[in-house]
């Protein structure tokens, strides 16, 4: 019993430390873990299982376009945003951001950060709705005022991962700048300039996609938004330190 209530008080204390820790760096929690308060999408396909997000469909079900579970607690604009992920069936999904609510039933178009098996596409830079494909897993892309995409090669592996075990996403946005990681690691730098197309601010949304079945989980998802006065004081020391 003793033992127990040691262990119980041992997960306490670390859960303690990892809220103030988020805390301390910035970030806020934008799931629950218990529900989907703060978040609107189709109750058919959006769940929450064991304290992540799930969302599911069956094939039988033939949405017309891919659906969205949106968080409505704000838009974004200059921001970091961390996730846990894991992906079964032969499928993809994807997050969304800086992105416009479109009409039809929770349809959303924008910048997305793929999650697909593919190993060129994990990862991806996807304009939804949009441009497409601007950046894949690996690539340095520039996308000039007229859309034209300058490539280059990151010296970063571009190799299968096992989707069905949880993996990281980190999503980094600072002006025209974005960059995406998987576990850490860089997958994709863009720089856009096609002022014409490109997102600075919109909503941030989870997909299900439309084809054949598949379940897609999410957790652990936190935000920090960007471009605060204190940042910038950071910032601005930082910058003084290093002349």
């Amino acid at each position: 019993m003793k033992s127990l209530l040691s262990l119980a008080f041992a997960l306490c204390l670390i859960g303690a430390n990892h809220s103030a820790m988020a805390e301390e760096d910035g970030y806020k929690q934008l799931f629950n873990g218990k529900d989907l308060t703060g978040w609107d999408g189709n109750p058919k396909l959006w769940s929450v299982q064991d304290g992540v997000i799930v969302g599911t469909t069956r094939g039988v079900e033939r949405l017309p376009r891919n659906q969205f579970l949106i968080w409505t607690d704000g838009e974004v604009g200059d921001f970091e945003l961390k996730l846990e992920f894991r992906l079964e069936g032969n499928n993809n999904s994807g997050v969304q951001y800086r992105s416009a609510k479109r009409p039809g039933d929770w349809s959303v178009g924008g910048y997305q950060a793929d999650i697909h098996p593919n190993p060129p596409y994990l990862g991806m830079l996807y304009d939804e709705q949009g441009r497409g494909i601007i950046a894949e897993r690996g690539q340095h892309v520039t996308v000039n005022s007229d859309g034209q995409l300058d490539k280059t090669q990151l010296e970063v592996p571009v190799e299968p991962v096992d989707l069905s075990e949880w993996h990281e996403l980190t999503i980094i946005a600072k002006g025209n700048h974005l960059t995406h990681k998987i576990d850490g690691v860089t997958a994709i730098e863009v720089v856009d300039d096609q002022e014409s197309e490109r997102e600075l601010e919109g909503v941030l949304a989870l997909q299900v996609h439309v084809g054949p079945p598949m379940q897609v989980q999410f957790r652990n998802i936190r935000l920090k938004k960007l471009g605060s006065d204190e940042e910038k004081a950071e910032d601005a020391t930082e910058d003084a330190s290093s002349n």
